[in-house]
This record gives C-alpha cells, sequence and structure tokens, in this order.
C-alpha cells in the first residue's frame, strides 16, 4: 500500500527549478553571425564553410569574372573596329552617326534607371576595392598616431593627426596599385585582329590581364582622391556643449529610436548581437509604454526611427512589429522611419552564408514588406519629391495607389514580369519628406540608405544614390527659413575614435559618406542629421552640420547592460540657426 503524503506537505510552497541550460538564455548558436561575440575572422571562416558552393560561382560568374572579361576584351574589340572603319571610306561618318543613335537610344530607354544602375556599380565597386584596404591601412595608421600622440593633445591637433593618417592611406593604397599595373603589365594585350577573334579562348588571359590594368589605373586615382578627399574634408568633432532652451524661439521635442530588431519569435534572438541582445520583443514593448507616458506628459513633435526595425525583414517580424504599433495608435502618427540593411540586405537569419541571384525575387520582396509597413506608418503624413517640378508633392499613400495591386501580385506571386513596378514603387518612395507645418517650423527627410547587395556578409554597406540627393535639396530649397531633420540608417562619417574592432569600422559609413556630407554643409546651419546602425551613442558635428548617431533602442551596446534613447530638444535661435540643447535620456525598464 503506498505511503500517503502528509496534509502539510501537499500545501507546502513547491521549490521553483531551472533546468540546466535555459532555453531563454540562448546559447552558442545564438553567437554564430554575432559581431559582438565572435571576430570578423572567425564569422567569414565559417560562412565560407556554409555557403553554397554553385550559387557562389554563378554569382562571381555574372557580377565579377563576366564584368572583367568584358573590360578586359574592350580595348581589343575596339582596336579591330577602328582598323575595319579606317579602311573603309566614308566609315567616319557612319561611326560617328552610329555612335549618337546608340547614346541617343540608351538614354531614351534606359534614362533614370540606367543611370540608377551605372551609379551603384560605380559605388559597389568602391566598396568592394577600394573601402576594405582603405580603412584597414587608415586605421592602423590611426593607432600607431594614437600612441604617438600625446594624451593631452588638442582637439585640433588630434583632428590633423586623422587627417594626415587619412591622406597617407590613400597614397599608400595608390602605390600599391601602381605595383600591380606593373607586375600585371606584361600580360596585357591591347591591339588585337580580325582573323585573332576566331581563337576566344586565347582573348582570356589578356583580357582578364587587361581588367585588372585598368582596375589598378581606377584604384590608384581612385585610392588617391579617396584619401585626400576624406582628409581635407571638415573632421568630425565632439559635441560638447549644448544651447539652452531659452535660447530657442521656436523649438521641437523629438524622440529619436534606432535598431529595434524586432524578431518573430517570443524568445529569438537578435542575429548581430547573439545573447548579448535580450531574448524576445519585451524591451521594445517597454520602450513604447515608456514612449507613451512621455507624450502625455510632455507631447513630443515627432518620433524618428533610424532604420532596422527587424532584424531579418521576415513576415512575422514585420506582423509582430504591425501588431506591436497598433497598441500606441497616438505614437505611430508622430513616427517616421526608415530602412535599415537589416529590413531589406539580410538573406537568411538563419543561414548567413546564403546568398541571393541577382535574378531572384527575395530581395525585392523583402523590399515590399519593408515599403508596405513604412506606408501605413506613415504614408498620411509623409510625401515624395516631384522629380521634375522639384517640389513637395503627393503623399505616400496617394504614391503608392497607382502601385497598390502590382506590390500586392507580387507578394502573392513573386512574377518576374511584376518586378518592374516593385522597383518603381520602391524608387519612388524616397526620399519621404514630412514637410514642415509652417513656413518656419520643422521638417524631415527619410531617406533609403541601404546599397543593392545580394549576400548577407555584405549587407551592411551604404550608399545614397544621387536623385535622393536631389530631392533632398529640392525639397531644403523649397521651405527655405525651416529647420531640418535628416534621417537615415548608416554611418555618413567615422567617429573621431578608435574603434574597438575592425568590424566597426568597415562597412559602417555610407561608401559615398564624403560627398554625401559636403552635399549638406551648405544647409549645416539650419539641419540636424540621425542616424543608427553600429548601435553607437555619440553625438557630434562636422562643420556646421550636427550629427546624432543612436544606440539601439531594445539591445545595449558592446559591452553595456542598459538600453536607453534620447529625447531631443532641437530648436531655431533669433538668427534662424539650428541648434540643440541637452537631451533627455530613457532609461528603457522591460517589465
Amino acid at each position: 500500500m503506498a505511503r500517503r503524503r502528509p496534509i502539510s506537505a501537499l500545501h507546502a510552497p513547491v521549490e521553483r527549478r531551472s533546468p540546466l541550460v535555459d532555453p531563454r538564455d540562448g546559447d552558442i548558436e545564438a553567437d554564430a553571425s554575432s559581431p559582438d561575440r565572435r571576430s570578423l575572422l572567425a564569422i567569414a571562416g565559417n560562412l565560407l564553410a556554409e555557403i553554397s558552393l554553385p550559387k557562389l560561382a554563378a554569382a562571381l560568374s555574372l557580377l565579377v569574372i563576366l564584368p572583367a572579361l568584358l573590360l578586359g576584351a574592350a580595348p581589343l574589340l575596339a582596336s579591330v573596329w577602328l582598323s575595319k572603319v579606317s579602311s573603309t571610306p566614308n566609315a567616319g561618318v557612319i561611326a560617328a552617326s552610329a555612335t549618337i543613335v546608340i547614346l541617343i537610344a540608351l538614354a531614351w530607354f534606359g534614362g533614370r534607371p540606367l543611370l540608377r544602375v551605372v551609379e551603384s556599380s560605380f559605388w559597389s565597386l568602391n566598396a568592394m576595392a577600394i573601402q576594405p584596404v582603405y580603412v584597414a591601412c587608415r586605421e592602423g595608421l590611426l593607432h600607431l598616431g594614437a600612441r604617438a600622440t600625446a594624451a593631452d593633445a588638442t582637439e585640433a591637433r588630434k583632428a590633423r593627426a586623422r587627417a594626415v593618417a587619412k591622406i597617407l592611406s590613400g597614397i599608400m593604397l595608390c602605390a600599391f596599385s601602381l605595383l600591380v599595373i606593373w607586375l600585371v603589365w606584361p600580360s596585357t594585350r591591347w591591339v588585337a585582329r580580325l582573323g585573332g577573334l576566331r581563337a576566344v579562348h586565347r582573348l582570356v588571359v589578356p583580357a582578364l590581364a587587361n581588367a585588372t590594368v585598368l582596375g589598378g589605373a581606377y584604384l590608384a586615382i581612385a585610392a588617391l582622391a579617396w584619401g585626400i578627399a576624406d582628409g581635407t574634408m571638415p573632421q568630425p568633432r565632439e559635441l560638447t556643449a549644448f544651447r539652452s532652451p531659452g535660447d530657442f524661439v521656436r523649438s521641437w521635442r523629438v524622440a529619436h529610436l534606432s535598431d529595434l530588431h524586432v524578431v518573430g519569435e517570443r524568445f529569438g534572438f537578435r542575429l548581430g548581437s547573439g545573447r548579448a541582445g535580450p531574448k524576445g520583443n519585451g524591451t521594445f514593448l517597454a520602450a513604447l509604454r515608456q514612449l507613451d507616458e512621455l507624450h502625455r506628459r510632455a507631447p513630443l513633435d515627432a518620433i524618428v526611427i533610424t532604420g532596422d526595425l527587424t532584424d531579418a525583414g521576415t513576415s512575422a517580424e514585420w506582423a509582430v512589429l504591425l501588431e506591436a504599433l497598433e497598441a500606441f495608435p497616438r505614437l505611430t502618427e508622430l513616427m517616421i522611419a526608415v530602412p535599415g540593411n537589416h529590413d531589406v540586405n539580410v538573406v537568411d537569419r538563419a543561414n548567413p552564408a546564403r546568398l541571393d541571384l541577382p535574378t531572384s525575387p527575395k530581395k525585392r520582396l523583402r523590399q515590399v514588406r519593408t515599403l508596405s509597413l513604412l506606408a501605413w506608418m506613415q504614408g498620411r503624413h509623409t510625401c515624395v519629391v516631384d522629380v521634375e517640378r522639384k517640389r513637395v508633392a503627393c503623399t505616400l499613400d496617394g504614391t503608392l495607389a497607382p502601385y497598390a495591386c502590382h506590390l500586392r501580385a507580387f507578394a502573392n506571386k513573386g512574377s518576374r514580369r511584376l518586378a518592374k513596378q516593385t522597383d518603381a514603387a520602391w524608387q519612388m518612395a524616397f526620399p519621404m519628406v514630412w514637410p514642415p507645418a509652417h513656413e518656419d517650423g520643422l521638417g524631415i527627410v527619410a531617406l533609403n540608405s541601404n546599397a543593392e547587395t545580394h549576400f548577407s556578409f555584405t549587407n551592411a554597406l551604404g550608399l545614397v544614390p544621387a536623385d535622393q540627393v536631389n530631392a533632398l535639396d529640392a525639397a531644403i530649397a523649397q521651405y527655405p527659413r525651416a529647420a531640418w531633420i535628416v534621417a537615415l540608417h548608416h554611418h555618413v562619417v567615422e567617429h573621431p575614435k578608435l574603434g574597438h574592432a575592425f568590424a566597426e569600422r568597415i562597412g559602417t559609413t555610407l561608401i559615398n559618406g564624403n560627398w554625401f556630407v559636403r552635399r549638406l554643409l551648405h544647409v549645416g546651419d539650419r539641419a540636424v542629421v540621425m542616424r543608427g546602425h553600429r548601435h553607437i551613442d555619440w553625438m557630434g558635428e562636422c562643420g556646421d552640420l550636427r550629427i546624432l548617431s543612436a544606440p539601439a533602442s531594445t539591445m545595449p551596446a558592446k559591452g553595456r547592460t542598459d538600453v536607453y534613447f534620447y529625447v531631443h530638444t532641437v530648436g531655431v535661435d533669433g538668427a534662424g540657426r539650428i541648434g540643440l540643447a541637452k537631451p533627455e535620456r530613457v532609461d528603457v525598464i522591460a517589465g
């Protein structure tokens, strides 16, 4: 007969036990692609071991080898064509006429999309061929310079040291490129005859050698120009002095959040931070609750979210974000957000080694999800810029209305036939402009700063196309008395301090950041830049341009345990110059 437990034992409190390994805390698998927990070299080695070799071969063939062969073969084909033309009567007139017709046809049928492709390809070449080596040289020189510079050196002296390191990096990379050209030159061949083109296999090596020399020549010139431009522009510096709110004749309270990295599972872990980020989305909900309470006590004028709203742009993640925001309609009416690289450029959250072929519809699908949710958030209070008239025009909702059926159909079928309309809608939507309520009010411009990439390992590259900057200029010119916030995801300049790791410097700034900042400097006295991307809390200025970098609003920065965001007071003084009061830090307390 079984013994019965005493009555007192039945009512005793049950001891709570924890599993040996608590799944809510994650494990080493959550850190597989985290730059916070693993080195860049370790992540790269792991990706090489897992990557799909057939896809890698196809991508290399389409994106690298084929363009290199065409580039290297171009001089040979041109020499054959010129020799043929020179031996034919009136051939010069015919050739000139044919060239003009071809150029007109390219401009007529290609137009703006062709220019975008050329611009994107140009900056992507810089990102792959120049930026990594340039950054490595620059960071090495900066570390050496930091050791040689006295600890009590003035900020001006430190700025000069940074400028010299940048120029020397460009010179070093230029010298390296010239060395490569000198080594490869004996294998080049620049002239061919028509009969020689029949043995195509014999032209492969000369064509690749030609491409190497042409690429090396470009690299030498571009690296030197890159270093000089980087070193001669106004150097970024810490923002240490804030204005008194009493100095402003008009001011606005703006909350700045960034890098939410919402995941689709209750206990999901973030791709970039692994176990260093909090589990689930509780911190994001806590931030929304605290924002709502702040807005009740002292009304906010705007809430700017600078990208990475989701962790990988999946439907489940956007669904979680949508449900969270639906509970706070008062806040949503104040929000303006920009897409981040995690929203559109992460190919596969579970397998970072995976890549998309350029013909794959999956990236467009991530863009459709992003555009749909951004329109839901801010479609009624943001507008797009009429490029032809150079004026802020229709609302985002109105702009997307003709494309709504195409976007829904593409989301359902992923058809390549619908891709053209999808691309057009995505391009037309940016920049999104929240016009000032009055001529001397506050306006906000939301840019898409994501470069076109198809591989998770390069997903962080940033680029602001020229047509977006031209539209930005048009919006600011339309309201010459207004103050402006320019919101984008990527860093526009490097911070004036040494990074903790090389991964924090490589691929963090815009590829064309130097050019972009120079375009903004002329309105620096009435514009503030807000951005996120690397979860770094930094406030600084470049010339007269104020730059605010937000920490991640749902996870602590590397080496920290606290999560917070800022509410900024942006104001304009009697002279019409923009300024910042000391920001209010809001610590997020997850329940």
